[in-house]
């Protein structure tokens, strides 16, 4: 078994795996350092192997359909976890109110919860009340440290003197962090030295050591602790190059992001996420996609940085779509195009290794 930070993670996403609320979730199963990922809790795939519904490829996670067929089994092959780790990203992120039965069943296992929600599950009374009976923990990833732990922007950031990468894109729920992540995993494999910089919730757990949460961080202290995130890394690691996970899209109506990225972790380039079927905004029916050109263009003008290259997202597509939706974005924007989770970041790498100094 891989050495994890946290131990064994069963994850909760009822209802919501292989969807755009069940992101946190994919993001686990796909990779992370802190858990070792012994199954998912959604019935509509029960049975079924997370990394084949999810990507096409087995990765030996299980699907349950809930909490006490999973005991069952995991009890069986000898994996039981040591935490249920929430694995929805729904908008707002709000827990429905029938998950509340499955986490009171594990704080009564002794279990710890990890959550990534708006909704502080150590706010509620009765499960932390549990939590402390069992002698277990909860952990809320979006609460906000104390202002006097927070830092303000200092200017420090000119003293990195690295590759600095932002992958942006043109809406939320995109593929961002996967990208960045497949980024540094390329680069790390290629020799040289690489920190990803986390700036939500999913990052953290999946175990990026320079994190901060951008959407629940006061907001005066979100330059400065994406600054202070960039510094550390570098200071303290060295690296070639820092990649920095993107969140929401500068037009998206619910989730404009990328403007603190721009402005205070000062990207030497913008790698672009894009999905080419989408035609409105994710969640947001009757809001249309601003043009890939257009965002390109206010990326620029916002940060005078150059978008290097566009990554393809291939929801609603077929393998043999993927190159030509490449190849079309290419002639529309003159930029290279590619789809790294479908076929790996060696090609956006090649083109980013001079750049490296």
């Amino acid at each position: 078994m891989k050495k994890s930070i946290d131990g064994k993670a069963l994850i909760y996403c009822e209802g919501a795996f292989n969807t755009p609320n069940g992101k946190t979730a994919h993001g686990l199963t796909r990779f992370t350092e802190r858990y070792h990922i012994v199954g998912v809790i959604d019935s509509n795939y029960a049975g079924k192997d997370a990394g084949k519904v999810l990507d096409g490829k087995k990765n030996g996670i299980p699907i349950f359909k809930n909490m006490e067929s999973a005991i069952k089994e995991l009890t069986d092959t000898g994996m039981i976890p040591k935490s249920l780790v929430i694995g929805l990203a729904p908008d707002g992120g709000r827990l429905p109110e029938q998950a509340k039965g499955t986490l009171k069943k594990a704080l009564e296992m002794g279990w710890n919860l990890d959550s990534g929600l708006h909704d502080f599950l150590s706010n509620d009374k009765a499960l932390v009340n549990l939590a402390a009976q069992n002698n277990c923990r909860i952990r809320d990833v979006r609460k906000t440290p104390n202002r006097d732990e927070l830092h303000f922007f200092s200017g420090e950031i000119e003293k990195v003197n690295c590759l600095k990468l932002a992958v942006l894109g043109t809406d939320s729920a995109i593929g961002k962090r996967t990208t960045a992540w497949l980024i540094v995993h390329e680069l790390i494999k290629r020799g040289h030295k690489a920190e990803m910089i986390g700036t939500g919730q999913t990052a953290w757990m999946q175990g990026a050591k320079y994190s901060m949460v951008m959407d629940s961080c006061i907001n005066d202290f979100v330059s400065g602790e994406i600054e202070h995130a960039v510094v550390s890394a570098y200071t303290n690691e060295k690296p070639d190059v820092i990649v920095i996970e993107g969140q929401g899209s500068l037009m998206n109506p619910a989730y404009p992001g990328g403007f603190e990225i721009l402005a205070a972790g000062r990207p030497d380039y913008v790698i672009l996420q894009h999905a080419p079927k989408r035609v409105e905004y994710d969640g947001f029916p009757g809001y249309k996609l601003h043009s890939i050109k257009e965002q390109i263009n206010a990326i620029e003008v916002i940060s005078g940085k150059e978008v290097i290259a566009i990554t393809v997202n291939h929801e609603g597509m077929l393998p043999e779509e993927i190159i030509p939706a490449c190849k079309e974005i290419t002639r529309d924007t003159g930029l290279p195009a590619f789809d790294v989770l479908a076929h790996g970041a060696n090609d956006l790498i090649d083109i980013l290794i001079d750049e490296i100094r």
